[in-house]
Order: structure tokens, then C-alpha cells, then sequence
């Protein structure tokens, strides 16, 4: 067990009753609080009910809608697992060649389709941290979080009040974590897309090596099937291979949370960071991922050439009804 120190845990109060709605009505006006830019750069709709769009290198949000609305994040706040698991790789305290062994406990809570996502670990398997990364990321394994977070604290409960105290350390100010996998927990694990921008533009900038290799691996293959087969499965983000520049951060999907991605791209030394949560479907979720992408690096473009490249303040966009 890894002691935990210097660190206090966060004592956020849990808001109760958010609910997320996937129609908001075009008066609403004062919840998508777009920025301005090049008039001739056409406004981005949507009616997702929460996105936001940041440029992290120059801070300017360039699309916000709900941004700071609470809501579950579901696999999402595996983000903060793995931000937890890098910090204590790069503070000496957790080696990567570090082999924990499944618990008979983990593997009954957390197998099979009752249990969500895995990558299949079985009972009394030595596995090291390097490979629960990679399935924590890749494949978005329950069972892989679960099995970090026994490994290093001894049990679930002690390793989630390390990730709401380094929550707070690194500036997420309205999140609240239960699980450290997002599993649905009765309404104790909040967060805001604001929050969600934060946690991922910080492990980019404090865990560049970690981020680079895990959170762009397209498949896992890891564990073997009935029949003996090996167990291959790709990697869930749905904008890697699709955006240009797409390079990493998570899925999430419950019932309550729809479908939700925290996704970034780099082009030409620019990084976006966005949010998308509760959409209706995959599909929506990965359409509507791509086209703010777009948008977003064509406001950049459009207002750095219109400006004789002089960097846009932010973008514009508009709620749909």
C-alpha cells in the first residue's frame, strides 16, 4: 500500500438532481456563452446540452455550453485514475514494472457484462501497472481501475479520497469522485466540463511521456478467450484515425450520462481540448465530436489569416433549438 501524504481529501458537498436533457430550447441563450471572433467565420450549433471547446495554449474558451453544470462523467473519470497512477510513477512512489495480483474480490465485482468494460483480468493474475494503464485507457477497464486502485491504497475506497485530493490540488473546483471508474455510484461522482478541460490539459503539460504512451495505443490485446483465443480489442475514442491530429483522453457512457467524450487534437503546434456529454448515441457523440474539432482549428486558421497572423481572441457558436 502506497501511504498517502501531503494531500488532503476534498470535501466538495454533492449537489443532488442534475439531470442532463438533450433539448435545450433555443432561449437559452445565456447557457451556450459563445466568444466572438472573424464575423465571417460561421457560428457552430449544436444541440448537445453540454460542450465546450478550449484553447489550451492561448486559455481562450472558443465554444462553451454547460460548461459548468455538474453532471456524471461515467469512464471519463478514469482520466483521473490515470493522472493519480502518473503522478505517483513520476514522483518515484509507483514503479511502472510494479506487478499487482487480482483479487478474488475485484475480479467477482468487476467481471463479465455485469460489470461493465474490462480487459479481462482473472483471479490470482499478476499484472503490472504499465499493463492496467494501458487497459484503464485503451479498452476502459473497470476491472483495470478497480485492480489500481486495490494495488495502491488496498482498496477502492482509500484510493478515491487520494483522487479527490489531487482533484483539488490541480484546480478541479466543482468535481466530486465515488468510483475509480466512473461506475454509477448514486450520484456521488460529479464533475464540469470545465473540470474535465482542466484535468486533461494538466496531464498532457505535467505526464507528456505517459499521455503520449497510452492514451493513443489503438487496440489492447490482453487475456485469452473460452476457446483460447488471445483477446483483441480497439481502443474506444472515436476521433483517433478520424480527426486530424486526434491524439488521446476518454469515452464515457452510462444511462445517466449519455454518451460523453473528452477528446484533444494538436495541429501545427495548437492544442484543442473539448468536451461532449449527453449525447443520444455513439454516433452522435463521435459526429458531433469530429465537427467541433473541425470548427474549432478553422476558427484559429480563419482568424490568424484574417488577422495577418495575429492569434484570434476566441471563436463563435450558437446553441441550436
Amino acid at each position: 500500500m502506497i501511504k498517502l501524504s501531503k494531500i488532503t481529501t476534498q470535501s466538495a458537498a454533492v449537489l443532488a438532481g442534475f439531470a442532463l436533457t438533450l433539448a435545450v430550447p433555443a432561449a437559452a441563450a445565456d447557457d451556450a456563452r459563445p466568444k466572438s471572433t472573424a464575423a465571417a467565420h460561421p457560428s457552430y450549433t449544436t444541440q448537445a446540452p453540454i460542450v465546450m471547446l478550449k484553447d489550451v495554449d492561448s486559455g481562450e474558451v472558443l465554444f462553451s455550453r454547460g460548461a459548468e453544470k455538474r453532471f456524471a462523467p461515467a469512464s471519463m473519470a478514469k482520466v483521473m485514475t490515470a493522472y493519480v497512477v502518473l503522478d505517483l510513477i513520476k514522483k518515484g512512489e509507483l514503479a511502472r514494472d510494479k506487478q499487482f495480483t487480482v483479487s478474488e474480490a475485484t475480479w467477482k465485482k468487476w467481471k463479465g457484462s455485469n460489470g461493465g468494460s474490462t480487459m479481462f483480468l482473472r483471479p490470482g493474475e499478476k499484472v503490472s501497472v504499465d499493463e492496467l494503464l494501458k487497459g484503464l485507457i485503451t479498452v476502459s477497464g473497470n476491472d483495470a481501475a478497480a485492480a489500481l486502485a486495490v494495488g495502491i491504497d488496498g482498496g477502492e475506497e482509500l484510493f478515491v479520497k487520494r483522487m479527490n485530493a489531487v482533484a483539488s490540488q490541480i484546480g478541479m473546483k466543482s468535481s466530486n469522485f465515488g468510483t475509480p471508474n466512473g461506475w454509477p455510484d448514486g450520484g456521488i461522482t460529479k464533475v464540469s466540463a470545465t473540470d474535465l478541460i482542466t484535468l486533461a490539459d494538466r496531464l498532457i503539460r505535467d505526464h507528456p511521456a505517459g499521455y503520449a504512451r497510452y492514451f493513443s495505443m489503438p487496440k489492447l490485446q490482453h487475456g485469452t478467450s473460452p476457446e483460447g483465443k488471445p483477446i483483441i480489442q480497439a481502443n474506444r475514442n472515436p476521433i483517433l484515425g478520424r480527426v486530424l491530429g486526434a491524439d488521446g483522453l476518454k469515452t464515457g457512457y452510462t444511462s445517466e450520462a449519455g454518451y460523453c467524450l473528452l477528446g484533444s487534437a494538436k495541429r501545427d503546434g495548437r492544442r484543442l481540448i473539448m468536451v461532449v456529454a449527453g449525447l443520444p448515441n455513439d454516433k452522435a457523440r463521435r459526429d458531433e465530436a469530429e465537427r467541433l474539432m473541425s470548427w474549432g482549428f478553422g476558427v484559429t486558421l480563419a482568424a490568424n489569416n484574417g488577422g495577418k497572423g495575429k492569434k484570434a481572441a476566441s471563436g463563435s457558436g450558437r446553441a441550436a433549438p
